[in-house]
């Protein structure tokens, strides 16, 4: 249960840290606003997006970090209970009674079946080796 809630905030957190890193934009990014790219503050302004951006990816990232080693600590956690099916432990069997109509398989008229080699070809003792065309 807790590894399932876990889990769940965990890739809900990896994807917000993509997205964020996305968004932001990269260092050279500033060097096109010194040949007339004019786009420069559009968003959060000229610098007000670094600071909310940074920080969060920061807070997202701890997180991330946080939530990576827990999984691992409950991932090296004993399972309560069977691990898998064949673990898990044996249920006393129902014996079914025969109906009174039922036959018995060994008092049946069944057809034979033909064995299944009967109609195939025989195999050659020797294979030749195939001739080589042209020759």
């Amino acid at each position: 249960m807790i590894t399932t809630v876990i889990l769940t905030a965990h890739v809900f957190i990896a994807l917000l840290l993509i997205a964020l890193v996305l968004f932001q934009r990269g260092k050279g990014a500033d060097a096109g606003t010194g040949f007339g790219a004019g786009a420069s503050a559009t968003v959060f302004g000229a610098r007000g997006s670094a600071n909310f951006l940074s920080r969060t990816t920061a807070v997202l990232a701890t997180m991330f970090f946080g939530s990576s080693l827990a999984l691992a600590y409950l991932a090296g956690q004993p399972v309560e209970g069977p691990g898998s099916l064949l673990e898990a432990p044996v249920e006393e069997s129902v014996v079914i009674e025969p109906l009174e109509d039922d036959i018995p398989a060994g008092d049946l008229d069944l057809p034979q079946l033909p064995n299944v080699g009967d109609e195939l070809p025989s195999v050659p003792a020797e294979v030749s080796e195939p001739q080589p065309e042209g020759q």
